[in-house]
């Protein structure tokens, strides 16, 4: 009894924290009360598209829109999706790891989840195959390969660059978890299984950082923020061997152990190298400058975004007030130029920022505004591939890519849409409740991975895609126009003949 009502309590955390956050999904029990309350809402106000109606619609127009897309329904929801390491390339399809998560009810354990995804070359998939996936199955293209029993649920998944097998997971608690998911064993998680033992736990934190994760492009370096208003950053160098680089990169398993901790997790313990204070709230994502270990940048619940250098000491180097009208919870600085910062908000825009020149009378001054969410951005990345276009996805179910050279720029022809924002070319449109994640493939750059929980509408834990929209709607116009002319020659020859 005590341990069901200390399930229940917890519980009601989660319920309190989707109120508050946006982010977290609520337990079944009250989803299904919710459910029908909507239901009953959405028969009184039957004049406004439902839900179903736009995914309808969308799926109607995904052979047009798509070079490939695959439909995967999860079994609980997962708050993370990353792209691993590429594993093999085919003549029709690539195998790559991709990490998840699941977030259980209490039944069964939180883990950690490897699958193996098979990626479809461009221009491989044909069109009736594109569009006939069942919402409510599991894809064929993603199978689950190791599953790690995870300390807690699993908030955040990041990968260390220099390893791609090395990865960094947040849960609901102040340390970082460090994982080799080529090392890990493999386990079966049933009810009342012990948690696997993470390979690093990083301490540093006072409360507890759940959603702030980023490591270092340049050195194995990890970047942590909190509800304890601080930015932590720790060095694993010491604990990676030097084969890390390579495809035998593991890490040290003799490091000396830690004393342990209260919450039965145990593995070797490494503190911080910097602890950095300058926020006034709940840090909610941090992210490091791609040319620098020494140079970062978060955002929080007190609107702002704040550079750090390392090397000047564990104050602020820029401090920008009002960042946003609301929290921010996302930013992501710009591979391509070191200059570009973009950050995404409660107030459900994302704008993008120049360091040159970050504020205005000590507000921030945007140099682009992006407003075409109608909830809260809960995520924000740039392109690996091309250097103006980013997506965004929000709590609207909405995952926007822009291209911010579209910005201004006069376009010849009527658009289609005169209402569509400025920068705004592709919608997906393909999840039915927010988007908690997604991350574009290094490895094939127009291949996204997206995950959304919507318990509701599909009967599962929440849905997971992956897909790649056709290269007709990025490629330079005269490109296309170009192709299509030929196309169209070839038809009307073949036409001909007949």
């Amino acid at each position: 009894m005590d341990a069901q009502s200390q399930q229940q309590q917890q519980q009601g955390g989660v319920v309190k924290k989707k109120e508050t956050r946006g982010r977290k999904p609520k337990p079944k029990e009250d989803k299904k009360d919710e459910h029908h309350h909507h239901s009953a809402k959405a028969k009184k106000s039957h004049q406004q598209p439902s839900v179903d109606d736009k995914y309808t619609q969308w799926k109607s127009v995904v052979p047009v829109l798509y070079d490939w897309l695959s439909n995967h329904n999860l079994v609980w929801p997962s708050l993370s999706c990353r792209w691993g390491p590429q594993l093999e390339q085919a003549t029709y399809k690539n195998r790559q790891r991709l990490y998840l998560s699941e977030q259980t009810d209490g039944s069964v354990p939180n883990t950690l989840v490897i699958a193996n995804c098979e990626v479809v070359k461009p221009r491989v998939a044909a069109a009736e195959h594109i569009s006939q996936f069942n919402e409510e199955a599991r894809s064929p293209f993603v199978k689950k390969y190791k599953t790690i029993i995870h300390p807690g649920e699993v908030n955040r998944i990041r990968e260390l660059p220099q390893n791609t097998k090395i990865i960094a997971t947040h849960t609901d608690s102040p340390d970082v978890f460090i994982w080799d998911v080529e090392a890990q064993p493999n386990r079966h998680a049933v009810f009342g299984a012990t948690n696997s033992r993470p390979d690093l736990i990083l301490t540093g934190h006072q409360d507890n950082a759940e959603f702030a994760l980023a490591m270092c492009p340049t050195e194995p370096y990890v970047l942590s923020g909190g509800k304890d208003k601080s930015v932590v950053l720790w060095s694993i160098q010491d604990h990676i061997s030097t084969a890390a680089t390579g495809s035998g990169g593991s890490i040290i398993k003799n490091t000396k152990p830690g004393e342990g901790s209260e919450k039965a997790v145990d593995g070797p313990i490494v503190a911080p190298r910097g602890i950095y204070y300058g926020h006034e709230d709940t840090v909610e994502d941090v992210t490091f400058c791609p040319s620098s270990s020494q140079e970062f940048c978060s955002v929080g619940d007190d609107s702002c975004l704040i550079l750090w250098d390392a090397r000047t000491g564990s104050s602020p180097a820029v401090k920008v007030e009002k960042a946003h009208d609301a929290d921010l919870h996302c930013v992501d600085w710009s591979p391509h130029d070191d200059n570009l910062i973009l950050t995404g908000s409660a107030d459900n825009s994302v704008r993008m920022f120049d360091r040159r020149n970050l504020t205005s009378g000590g507000l921030g001054a945007p140099i682009h505004k992006f407003e075409g969410h109608k909830a809260a951005v809960l995520c924000v990345q740039w392109s690996p591939d091309r250097s103006s276009v980013f997506g965004s996805s929000a709590e609207d179910g909405l995952l926007n890519i822009w291209d911010y050279e579209k910005v201004g720029k006069k376009v010849e022809r009527a658009p289609k849409n005169p209402s569509s924002p400025p920068g705004l070319f592709f919608q997906h449109a393909g999840h039915r409740d927010k988007i908690v994640d997604f991350h574009w493939n290094a490895s094939d750059p127009w291949t996204i991975v997206s995950v959304s929980d919507d318990c509701d509408t599909t009967g599962g834990g929440g849905t997971l895609q992956i897909w790649r929209m056709s290269d007709l709607i990025y490629r330079p116009e005269e490109e296309v126009l170009a192709e299509l002319e030929k196309f169209k020659s070839h038809v009307v020859s073949c036409t001909s003949k007949a």
